[in-house]
C-alpha cells in the first residue's frame, strides 16, 4: 500500500518530493538533533489524490492521518482533546518549491471551550489565564479565515473595537478577561456568518484544516504565485502536523524569524526579528512591528547564543543562506522551519560568490544556485544620487526590499490593478499586505507599509519579485477608509507622488528622477562563469544602434533578429514609405524606394558598427502595407499632392490594403514576392553598410545574414532568395570587393517546420520565430488571447501563457522536427530562436535540448538567457 503520512523521524532533504520542502526540512533538522517538536508529514501525493477525489479526503487517507495523531500522542505524551493534557497542533502547507505566503497555516487546533477550561483550572497563574484565552480568539479567527473563508477583517473590526472601547493601542495590553469575551464575539461572528456552531470536536477541526491547506494549493494567489515561478499545478503541497510550541505563553517566551545572510545585500551577518510573548504569525503577517534578533540576546542569553549556533550548523549543512523560524517556550529555544532563503538578485550574486570564496560551493555550483529571472530585477532603476542629496525624507520605515520607486498613491490592491492598467506608475500604500494583495503587488512601482518588519509577507513577496519596499514605518497615521495618510505633519491623499527608496527606508513626499542601475563586480564574475559551461549562444533582437550597445554590454554576441520596418516609422523616412505603397508602377515604387536606400543603409552601418563584427541577421520587410499608410486627413491630401493623385484615389488604395486577418495576409515574403524591388533596395542597404562597415574595420569578418520572413513553401523562399542573391552579388562586384553572406528564414508557419527539410535546400539558416509560430500552431493571436486565457487558467487547461513560455508540448514538437529535418538536408545550417521565448529561462533550456546554436532575446533578458543556458548545460551533463 502506497503510504501517505511520515514522521519528522521517517523522512530526511532527499525527500523533497514528496514531502515537499518545509516536511523534508523538518525530517531532516530532527535527523541531525535539533530541538524540533515531533509531528508528521502528510504527502504531496495525498493532496494529488484529494483532488483526484473530487476535494475529499477519503477514508483510507484518513485513517492513516489518524494512526500518525496517535502516535504523535504517544511521542509528546499529550492527547488530542483531553481535558487533563491536551495535545494542540499547528497545521501548515509546504510544497517543495518555497511559496512565501501563498498557502494556509492554522495554529493552536484543538482547543474548545471546555479544553480552555480544563488547562486554565490546572494553572492558577492569572498570566496563563491570559495566554489560553489568547491563543483560543486566535485560533476562532485562524480557522475561520482560513478554513471556512470568513474574512479576518470582520474579526480585526472586532478586535480594534475592543481596543477602542478599552482605551488601549496593541493587542498586549487587553486583559485575559478582554480575550474571552473576544473569543465569544468571534463564535458569534462564525455562527452568524456559516449559520452553524464552531467545531468543537479536535478531530473534525483537524479533517476541515487538512483539507484547507490542500485547497489553498489552488487559490487565487497561489496560481497566480505559480504562474509567476513556473511551478507546476500537478506538483501538489504537503501538509505538516506538528505538536504547537507557544511564543504566547509569557513573557519569557517569544518567536522570531532570522537569515543566516542578509536577504537584502547578502552580507554575511546573521539578520532576523523576534517579538516577545506572540505567535510566528504575528512576526510573518506583519500585525505587529518586531525587534531586531540581536535583542534576542538580552532578553534570552541562553537560548539566543543555542540558536546561533544552530544558525551557523545549518548553513553550513546545506552550504547555503538559511531562512527560519523559531520559537521559545519558558526559555527553550524549538526550530519550525528552515529553508534556503528568498534574495534579492543582488544578494543571490553576493552569496553565490561568497559560498565560492569561504570554499563552501564550486563555481558551477554557484551557477545553479542564482534563479535567472531575478536577474531582471538587477537593471531596476535607483534614484538619481544629486537629486536624492537635495531631497529631504518626509519619514523612514524598513528597507525591506532595494530598488527605488515613484508613483501616485493607491489604497488598494484592486486599484493599484487598475490604475497600472491605465497607464499609471503607483505605490501601492497599506496597513499591512495580506497574501490576497499579490496582483495589487506585482501591478506597483514600490510598496509601503505601516507595519510589519523585515520578514513580514509584505517584505517577503517584495524581494521574492524584485519590487521595491518599505515595512513598518510606523509613523504613519492611516485612514484607509478616506483614503489618506498623515506623515511628517502633512495629509496625503490617493493619486499624490511619492518616492521610496528601498535600501534605505527613506519616504520622500515628491518625485524624485531616477537612473539606470549599475551592475556590480559580483555579477561580471557570475556571468563569466556562466559564461565557461554554456553551450548555446546568446544574441539579441535589436533594430537602433542603442539597443545593440547595450545587448553588448549585457554580453550578447551578435543580433538575431533585426526588425526594418521599425525604421520606416521615422518622420523623415515614413512619407517616401507612403509614396512607395501608393504608387502604381514599379517605376514609381523605385524612385521612392530609391529616397529610402540611403536611410536604411546608415542604420544598418551603425549597428553593425555596435556589434563590432559580430554575427547580425537582418529580417526583411514583415507587416502588411496597411500600417504604414495615413490616416489623418491633412496627411492623405498632402500625400495626394506629392504624388500627383486624387484625395480620393489615395483613399481607394488605403481601402484596398484593409484585410479581414492581415496575421496571415499579405505580409512577410508575400510582399517581397508581388513588390521585389522591396526586395532589391534592403539586399542593397544590407550588403552595401556591411562593405563600407569592413572597409573602415579591416580586422572585423563581416558575413551579413538575410532573413526572409513568413515563408511557408520552398517555392517562394527560392524566388525571394534569387533576388537577394542576383541584388548582393551585383553589389559585392560593383565594390569591386570579396565578401561572403547568408540566406535564411524564419521559421514561424507550422507548414515551414513539417516541410524544413525541403526549405533547408534553400536556406543556410533557420530561425524560430516562436511568437508567430505559437499564434499559427495555436490558432490563437497573441493580441486576442488575453480575453480568454484567464478562464483557461481557472479550469486548469493551460497553466501558463504559451507567449511568455514556449509550448513545448506542440509548438516544440514542430522546433524539434524542424531542426532534425533541416540538419538531415544540410548537416551545418545553424538554427536560432528569435522569439521572445528566447530570454525565458525554461525555453532556454528547451532549446539547449533540442540542440539549437543560438537564443535571441530583448537586450535586458541577455543575462538571463547567458546564465539559463549555462544551467541547462550543467543539468544535461549531470
Amino acid at each position: 500500500m502506497k503510504k501517505y503520512c511520515y514522521l519528522f523521524s521517517e523522512g530526511n532533504a532527499s525527500m523533497r518530493e514528496l514531502l515537499g520542502g518545509k516536511g523534508a526540512n523538518l525530517a531532516e533538522m530532527t535527523h541531525i538533533g535539533l530541538p524540533v517538536p515531533q509531528g508528521f508529514t502528510i504527502t504531496t501525493e495525498a493532496c494529488t489524490q484529494y483532488y483526484e477525489d473530487g476535494r475529499r479526503i477519503n477514508d483510507d487517507i484518513m485513517a492513516e492521518i489518524m494512526a500518525n495523531v496517535e502516535k504523535m500522542e504517544t511521542i509528546n505524551g499529550k492527547k488530542f482533546g483531553d481535558l487533563e493534557n491536551p495535545l494542540l497542533v499547528s497545521v501548515r502547507s509546504g510544497a517543495r518549491a518555497s511559496m512565501p505566503g501563498m498557502m494556509d497555516t492554522i495554529l493552536n487546533l484543538g482547543l474548545n471551550d471546555e479544553v480552555v477550561e480544563s488547562m486554565i483550572s490546572r494553572n492558577p497563574d492569572p498570566k496563563f489565564r491570559r495566554f489560553v484565552y489568547d491563543s483560543y480568539r486566535r485560533f476562532i479567527q485562524m480557522f475561520s479565515d482560513v478554513v471556512m473563508e470568513v474574512g479576518k477583517k470582520y474579526f480585526e473590526e472586532l478586535i480594534d473595537e475592543m481596543k477602542e472601547r478599552k482605551g488601549v493601542v496593541s493587542d498586549i495590553e487587553l486583559t485575559a478577561d478582554d480575550l474571552k469575551e473576544l473569543a465569544t464575539a468571534f463564535k458569534a461572528e462564525y455562527k452568524a456568518k456559516i449559520g452553524e456552531d464552531f467545531p468543537t470536536d479536535p478531530k473534525v477541526q483537524l479533517y476541515e484544516a487538512i483539507r484547507a491547506v490542500f485547497r489553498s494549493w489552488d487559490n487565487p494567489r497561489a496560481n497566480v504565485y505559480r504562474r509567476d515561478n513556473d511551478i507546476p499545478y500537478s506538483w501538489g503541497t504537503a501538509v505538516n502536523v506538528m505538536p504547537m510550541v507557544f511564543g504566547n505563553l509569557n513573557d519569557n517566551s517569544g518567536t522570531g524569524v532570522a537569515f543566516t545572510r542578509d536577504p537584502a545585500t547578502g552580507e554575511k551577518k546573521l539578520m532576523g526579528e523576534f517579538l516577545v510573548n506572540a505567535q510566528g504569525e504575528d512576526v510573518v503577517a506583519g500585525v505587529r512591528t518586531p525587534m531586531p534578533i540581536a535583542k534576542m540576546a538580552e532578553k534570552f542569553p541562553e537560548a539566543y547564543k543555542q540558536f546561533t549556533d544552530v544558525c551557523s550548523f545549518l548553513e553550513n549543512h546545506y552550504r547555503d543562506m538559511q531562512d527560519m523560524e523559531f520559537t521559545v517556550e519558558n526559555g527553550k529555544l524549538y526550530m519550525l522551519q528552515t529553508r534556503n532563503g528568498k534574495r534579492t538578485a543582488q544578494a543571490a550574486l553576493q552569496i553565490a560568490c561568497d559560498l565560492v570564496d569561504e570554499g563552501m560551493r564550486t563555481e558551477e555550483e554557484a551557477v545553479m544556485m542564482i534563479e535567472p529571472r531575478n536577474l531582471d530585477t538587477l537593471r531596476h532603476p535607483q534614484f538619481d544620487a544629486k537629486a536624492l542629496k537635495a531631497a529631504t525624507p518626509i519619514g523612514k520605515g524598513l528597507g525591506a526590499s532595494p530598488g527605488a520607486a515613484c508613483g501616485q498613491i493607491v489604497f488598494t490592491a484592486e486599484d493599484a490593478e487598475s490604475w497600472n492598467a491605465a497607464g499609471k506608475k503607483v505605490v501601492l500604500v497599506r496597513l499591512e499586505t495580506s497574501p490576497e494583495d499579490i496582483t495589487g503587488m506585482k501591478s506597483s512601482q514600490g510598496i509601503l507599509t505601516v507595519r510589519g518588519g523585515m520578514t513580514s509577507h509584505a517584505a517577503v513577496v517584495a524581494r521574492g519579485m524584485g519590487t521595491c519596499c518599505v515595512s513598518g514605518c510606523s509613523e504613519i497615521k492611516m485612514d484607509e477608509e478616506n483614503k489618506k495618510f498623515e506623515l511628517g505633519g502633512k495629509v496625503y491623499h490617493e493619486g499624490d507622488v511619492i518616492s521610496i527608496d528601498g535600501s534605505t527606508g527613506n519616504i520622500y513626499g515628491e518625485a524624485i528622477p531616477t537612473v539606470d542601475a549599475a551592475i556590480s563586480g559580483n555579477f561580471g564574475r557570475i556571468m563569466g562563469w556562466a559564461d565557461k559551461f554554456r553551450r548555446l549562444q546568446v544574441r539579441t533582437n535589436a533594430d537602433t544602434p542603442k539597443d545593440a550597445r547595450k545587448a553588448r554590454e549585457l554580453g550578447a554576441e551578435g543580433i538575431g533578429l533585426c526588425r526594418t520596418e521599425h525604421m520606416f516609422f521615422e518622420a523623415d523616412r515614413i512619407h517616401a514609405m507612403r509614396q512607395m505603397i501608393v504608387s502604381d508602377s514599379v517605376e514609381k515604387r523605385e524612385v521612392a524606394l530609391e529616397k529610402l536606400l540611403p536611410m536604411q543603409q546608415s542604420d544598418f552601418e551603425g549597428i553593425y558598427e555596435a556589434l563590432e563584427g559580430c554575427p547580425v541577421t537582418i529580417r526583411f520587410l514583415d507587416p502588411p502595407l496597411h500600417e504604414f499608410v495615413p490616416t489623418a486627413e491633412d496627411e492623405i491630401a498632402a500625400l495626394a499632392k506629392d504624388m500627383d493623385m486624387t484625395v480620393a484615389d489615395v483613399k481607394a488604395v488605403i481601402a484596398g490594403l484593409h484585410e479581414f486577418n492581415p496575421m496571415m495576409g499579405h505580409r512577410g515574403c508575400r510582399l517581397a514576392v508581388t513588390y521585389p524591388e522591396i526586395a532589391v533596395m534592403q539586399t542593397k542597404a544590407v550588403i552595401g553598410a556591411a562593405i563600407n562597415v569592413q572597409k573602415r574595420h579591416p580586422e572585423w569578418n563581416m558575413v551579413p545574414e538575410i532573413m526572409i520572413p513568413l515563408v511557408g513553401e520552398i517555392k517562394e523562399l527560392k524566388y525571394v532568395k534569387d533576388v537577394v542573391v542576383k541584388t548582393a552579388d551585383e553589389t559585392i562586384a560593383a565594390a569591386g570587393v570579396d565578401m561572403k553572406y547568408l540566406v535564411g528564414t524564419m521559421i514561424e508557419i507550422p507548414r515551414a517546420a513539417l516541410t524544413a527539410d525541403e526549405i533547408a535546400k534553400e536556406a543556410e539558416f533557420f530561425s524560430f520565430g516562436t511568437n508567430d509560430l505559437t499564434q499559427m500552431t495555436f490558432g490563437f493571436s497573441r493580441d486576442d488571447a488575453g480575453k480568454f486565457l484567464g478562464a483557461y487558467y481557472d479550469k486548469k487547461i493551460y497553466e501558463n501563457d504559451p507567449f511568455a513560455r514556449l509550448d513545448q508540448t506542440g509548438v516544440g514538437k514542430l522546433v524539434k522536427m524542424a531542426a532534425t529535418l533541416g540538419r538531415a538536408t544540410r548537416p551545418d545550417i545553424h538554427l536560432g530562436i528569435c522569439g521572445e521565448h528566447g530570454g525565458d529561462p525554461t525555453s532556454v533550456e528547451f532549446c539547449h535540448g533540442a540542440g539549437l546554436d543560438y537564443v535571441s532575446c530583448s537586450p535586458f533578458r541577455v543575462p538571463i538567457a547567458r546564465l539559463a543556458a549555462a544551467q541547462a548545460a550543467i543539468k544535461d551533463r549531470k
